[in-house]
């Protein structure tokens, strides 16, 4: 008993020790604290390096900073007027931090990896850096306990005061007893938080400190801080203060330079074929610039409206193969010109198929392609946060109410094929008398038509239709084709997918108006219908545009292409053709005269006026003979082969260009040339597209050809693809370029080509949008840039693209952008722009000194 005893008074002892110790050591160490927050508190009232002094001067001296900083703290001052506790230099620190002001650098991670860096690799540099090999911090950040990084690679440090600028005032409140110590302990460790500039391995910038739980009690704080920081976010991007790309660059070789060089030409050789409009009628030239909703808001509500044109005194006549116009059919000085005759666009073509096979051009692309690549991979990575934030800015807008362009679709085959089978059955039961065709020296009617087939409306569904396509079509364009026909009958398709039939295409305008419909009642989609004129007879045009009119088939969210099909061969064969000539002549004789004289085809003359493109089809895998300089002219090609890709191309541009030219200086609106192009074939396609083309169709063998890939994304020269399309003719969907495309800044788009065949939702845009996500993992804001390029891409009024874009978006970078109509921040159209003006000056810089050390050969040997 007595040990149990001595045992308990021992422990008890021992327990009131250290009991005591503790109460002695808290006593000692809130003492302490109180000494040190008033000693921190003095240095900060009275005590300023004259270092800190200076460079607080040398800032508020700056008018733009000073500028910047004002409306900043101005724009943001509501986000803080709850913290009424901190001092007003804490207040203004916050400003500066929330306006986005203070911009890190990835060698801040730490000196050795800061040195270790190779020379060639990618890093993030304040845009406001004066060189390459320096990385400094910008005006207002303050690094407290830290170390930065000059350009002779010593390290300097930064006192703790220097984080709180210089003259301001203690942010740690005084302690005057124990009951205050968690609040200040807290407010301390919220200052930290804001003080704190590097996190190891993290590239931070524009972040702001999260707002105190008081100041938002509700959720709807919450939602409005955030927006708030996206806005910040945004506003940093129009001043480039963002987290930027930059690549120490070496010094070109001559080789590399020759190169340069060579780009530049071919830049000059697109410039000189492609067809511009007058500077009085660009967008940005434009003294009146309105802005609608809807195409109808330009055109009055009534598109089908004629309206009397004055007659021309101009005369226009076929030589060659291309139009001419002027005041005599025979005048030698025609008064519009193309760029160069058939010949000289040949050598032009040959000269750049020539150079893109060039070694060292195309090591030279592939390297820049790649560096481009491994840009925008870095972009993400740092700034992928602060574009979420960005969207998070813009009310009601996100992917599904943005406007959205199906760029590349065919419109017989623009609906999808539960669509066309419930519109067959419709029909059967309720028109099945109707007279739809003549076949076999007899008339027959709906009914009779599907006993000859041995079907019942009961006896149809999708798998009966058979028009998916399916494994056996990969590399069979034949196949493809069939594809067209419900139920493999040609008669069927005749009946409910022509519009020149029988029954006048009437039920090709039902379901045509019906589609029309579903875009309306989806708003934010919109579509550019491809149909056929095929030049085997001028009256083509006009049973198009009686069908057209007569239907009223009109909608604000389509606008219509026409595309010719490259199919002189069968004509030929089938003896409706005499030469390739006869088969312009039929394609534009019809809208010369319109042009001329609307009175003449005044139904034509309304249609055109919705069309805003030619397109040109056909498979582009068959083998041909590239033209050479020597070709015969369109009269002489009377022979039954299918004249090549680009000779074809070369003729329907040259007529475009005149036409274009002739109709504005009418007053009429002008076409584009936008054909199918890279889908299969030779290289030759591409570089033909390049010189003649606003934007292209597919565009996927790019990828064979580093030099014309390169071109394309320097001349931002639009891409209309078609991955699913793609999967299933020529190329599988995981091999498709697009991503990479995307990535490295090439101006690309999303299309449909032919839902009928490919797709199965009723929103097939959105279905192609949704797979691609899916599988190559993009964003939101990726997904809303393609979008946005799609909307680019497109014909639609410069009206409708300032509503649906931004008031002056030919504009390349965040001047061109809204983030409250496109949900595409700014900061990712910066990069894109900076992206892309480095990469010119590169070009532009080799190709001087190359120029320069060819004078300096050139006097040498003088």
């Amino acid at each position: 008993m007595d040990d149990s005893r001595k045992t308990v008074a021992f422990f008890g002892g021992l327990s009131l020790g250290v009991v005591v110790a503790t109460a002695v050591a808290c006593l000692a160490s809130k003492r302490y604290i109180e000494w040190l927050i008033e000693e921190t508190r003095k240095e900060n009232e009275n005590g300023k390096t004259k270092k800190l002094r200076k460079r607080s001067a040398s800032r508020s001296s700056s008018p733009t900073r000073r500028a910047h900083r004002h409306s900043t703290a101005h724009q943001n001052a509501g986000n803080f007027e709850s913290l009424e506790e901190a001092e007003p230099s804490a207040r203004q620190t916050s400003h500066h931090e929330a306006a986005g002001m203070h911009t890190m650098t990835m060698s801040h991670m730490g000196t050795a990896s800061a040195r270790g860096m190779s020379r060639g690799t990618p890093r993030a540099v304040s845009p406001r850096a004066p060189a390459l090999l320096r990385t400094e911090t910008t005006d207002d950040e303050a690094f407290g306990g830290m170390q930065r990084l000059s350009s002779d690679g010593r390290e300097r440090d930064l006192n703790l005061s220097d984080a709180t600028g210089a003259g301001s005032e203690a942010v740690i409140p005084h302690v005057t007893n124990v009951a205050e110590l968690p609040a200040a302990a807290s407010c301390a460790l919220e200052r930290m938080k804001t003080l704190q500039p590097i996190y190891t391995g993290h590239v931070q910038s524009h972040d702001m400190p999260p707002p105190k739980a008081a100041s938002y009690a509700e959720l709807g704080g919450v939602v409005s801080a955030i927006m708030d920081r996206g806005k910040a976010i945004e506003e940093a991007a129009l001043v480039e203060d963002y987290c930027r790309v930059i690549t120490p660059e070496t010094q070109l070789t001559e080789e590399y330079e020759d190169v340069c060089l060579t780009v530049v030409e071919c830049l000059t050789l697109r410039e000189k074929w492609l067809f511009e409009v007058r500077e009085d009628l660009k967008p940005e030239n434009m003294k009146k610039s309105t802005e609608v909703a809807r195409p109808s808001e330009l055109h009055g509500k009534d598109p089908f409206q004629y309206i009397p044109l004055p007659k021309s005194d101009l005369e226009y006549t076929l030589v060659d193969g291309v139009f001419q116009v002027g005041k005599a059919p025979d005048d030698p000085n025609p008064k519009f010109c193309v760029p160069g005759t058939a010949n000289d666009f040949f050598k032009d073509l040959h000269h750049m198929c020539k150079v893109s096979a060039f070694g060292p051009v195309k090591t030279f692309c592939h390297q820049r392609l790649m560096l481009l690549e491994q840009k925008f991979n870095l972009h993400v990575m740092m700034n992928a946060d602060k574009e979420f934030f960005a969207q998070k800015s813009a009310p009601h807008r996100d992917f599904y109410n943005v406007r959205k362009v199906d760029t590349h679709v065919h419109h017989s085959a623009c609906m999808h094929q539960k669509h066309l089978l419930r519109f067959i059955k419709s029909k059967l039961r309720k028109e099945p008398d109707e007279v739809v065709i003549f076949r076999d020296g007899k008339y027959l009617t709906l009914k009779e038509v599907f006993e000859s087939l041995e079907l019942t409306s009961y006896d149809l569904n999708v798998d009966t239709l058979d028009m998916h396509a399916d494994k056996n079509i990969f590399h069979r364009f034949d196949k493809f084709n069939l594809k067209y026909n419900p139920c493999g009958q040609s008669r069927l398709r005749e009946i409910f997918l022509k519009q020149d039939n029988l029954i006048h295409g009437r039920y090709l305008a039902e379901l045509t108006k019906e589609v029309f419909d579903d875009l309306e009642a989806s708003k934010y989609q919109h579509a550019e219908y491809r149909i056929s004129i095929y030049g085997r007879k001028e009256v083509e045009w006009d049973i198009l545009a009686a069908w057209i009119c007569s239907n009223e088939l009109s909608s604000d969210n389509v606008v219509w292409l026409i595309q010719i099909p490259r199919l002189y061969q069968v004509c030929k064969e089938g003896g409706i053709l005499e030469d390739f000539e006869q088969m312009l002549s039929n394609i534009f004789t019809p809208l010369f005269e319109v042009t001329k004289d609307p009175s003449t085809h005044p139904q034509l003359h309304m249609f055109l006026q919705q069309v805003v493109g030619f397109d040109m089809v056909d498979d582009e895998s068959r083998p041909e003979r590239r033209p050479s300089k020597h070709m015969p002219t369109a009269k002489e090609w009377n022979n039954d082969n299918n004249p090549p890709y680009s000779y074809y191309a070369y003729y329907m541009y040259a007529n475009i260009y005149v036409l274009n030219k002739f109709r504005e200086s009418r007053g009429l609106n002008t076409f584009v040339f936008r054909p199918h192009s890279g889908e299969a074939g030779d290289i030759d396609h591409l570089v033909c597209a390049f010189m003649l083309c606003g934007n292209i169709a597919h565009g996927i063998n790019l990828r064979r050809s580093p030099f014309m890939q390169y071109l394309f994304y320097l001349a931002q020269v639009g891409l209309c693809m078609s991955p699913l399309s793609n999967n299933s003719l020529f190329l599988d969907y995981h091999k498709n370029p697009f991503p990479i495309f995307f990535a490295r800044g090439l101006n690309v788009s999303l299309s449909t080509d032919d839902p009928l065949q490919i797709h199965l939702t009723k929103e097939p845009l959105v279905e192609e949008y949704s797979i691609a996500a899916q599988v190559w993992k993009l964003s939101s804001t990726d997904l809303c840039e393609i979008a946005r390029n799609g909307v680019l891409h497109s014909g639609f009024p410069d009206a409708c693209k300032r509503h649906w874009i931004a008031q002056q978006f030919w504009r390349s970078g965040p001047e061109g952008n809204d983030i409250q109509r496109t949900n595409v921040p700014n900061l990712r159209l910066r990069f894109r722009h900076d992206t892309h003006r480095d990469e010119f000056q590169l070009i532009l810089v080799g190709c001087a000194n190359c120029r320069i050390r060819q004078e300096r050969s050139s006097d040498a040997d003088v």
